[in-house]
């Protein structure tokens, strides 16, 4: 079950930092003729990125705090962006600033959410001496 969580977590963050790396930083950056193509390319790669830490940090068995914190927040973050981001689309279609909400509103509050949250378990497990 640990496994399955995992890759489900894993690719909800893929997923979720890819969006939002992808629409808010690198098409930002990038002009010109294939302004879209070319952002995807780093895009991947930072999704990438996050969704091996957060897979290296969820099957880790440790008490660091920042690694927690991180990974909490990153998931939460992408519970939150996802679920705002691809909600409105699917539930009104018509609506043209509904993907807003994850990428203003939803994800930066449940990234803050959940690292507070991976804040508080990491400093519970440090004190109760679980690892």
């Amino acid at each position: 079950m640990a496994f399955i969580a995992r890759i489900f977590v894993s690719i909800l963050v893929f997923l979720a930092v890819y969006f939002f790396s992808y629409w808010l930083v690198f098409v930002q950056i990038v002009r010109g003729e294939n302004q879209f193509q070319i952002a995807m390319i780093p895009a991947v790669l930072t999704a990438a990125f996050a969704a091996y830490s957060v897979w290296r940090v969820m099957g880790a068995a440790n008490d660091r705090i920042f690694a927690t914190t991180a990974c909490w927040a990153a998931v939460a973050g992408a519970i939150g962006f996802c679920g705002g981001f691809l909600g409105p689309m699917i539930l009104t279609p018509g609506a043209n600033q509904g993907p807003l909400l994850g990428l203003f509103i939803t994800g930066p509050l449940g990234f803050i959410g959940g690292a507070v949250a991976g804040l508080i378990v990491a400093l519970r497990r440090r004190l109760s001496g679980v690892a």
